[in-house]
């Protein structure tokens, strides 16, 4: 059972709900069955995937996951169909809108975040490196 945790928001005031829905987390379903096989294989040592986003530059916000074993007073919760995952308050803004998908592809396989210029508001080009024309 996720914990109700208390926070000032924006304005000072009212109260932070960690619990968060499908809407909030947008997971293809090949990503939700590779995140709970992973969870699965890992249940002794970890109890969630932390979705994590770090400064981006010219190309954007970088986006990233990683098993964790504990949760912070700031980390929203999402549970569903084996998977739990932890994603900071911060890092929940960027990730609106975008789609977790898992690919298999002939170099390998990996998460992919679709559609992060959506929820960073981005262009995919860099007027300082002459990519903005």
């Amino acid at each position: 059972m996720v914990e109700s945790v208390q926070a000032q928001d924006a304005q000072g005031g009212g109260q932070f709900n960690p619990v968060l829905t499908p809407d909030d987390v947008r997971l293809s379903d090949a990503a939700r069955a590779k995140m709970a096989e992973l969870l699965q294989e890992n249940a002794d040592e970890v109890e969630a995937i932390r979705i994590f986003v770090g400064g981006g530059g010219c190309s954007g916000m970088s986006y990233g996951m990683t098993f964790t074993d504990s949760r912070t007073p700031y980390d929203c919760v999402f549970q569903a169909d084996g998977v739990t995952l932890y994603i900071d308050a911060v890092a929940l803004n960027y990730l609106r809108g975008v789609e977790i998908d898992y690919a298999e592809r002939p170099t390998g396989a990996s998460f992919v975040f679709n559609n992060v210029f959506a929820a960073t508001g981005g262009r995919g080009t860099c007027a300082a490196c002459g990519g903005a024309g």
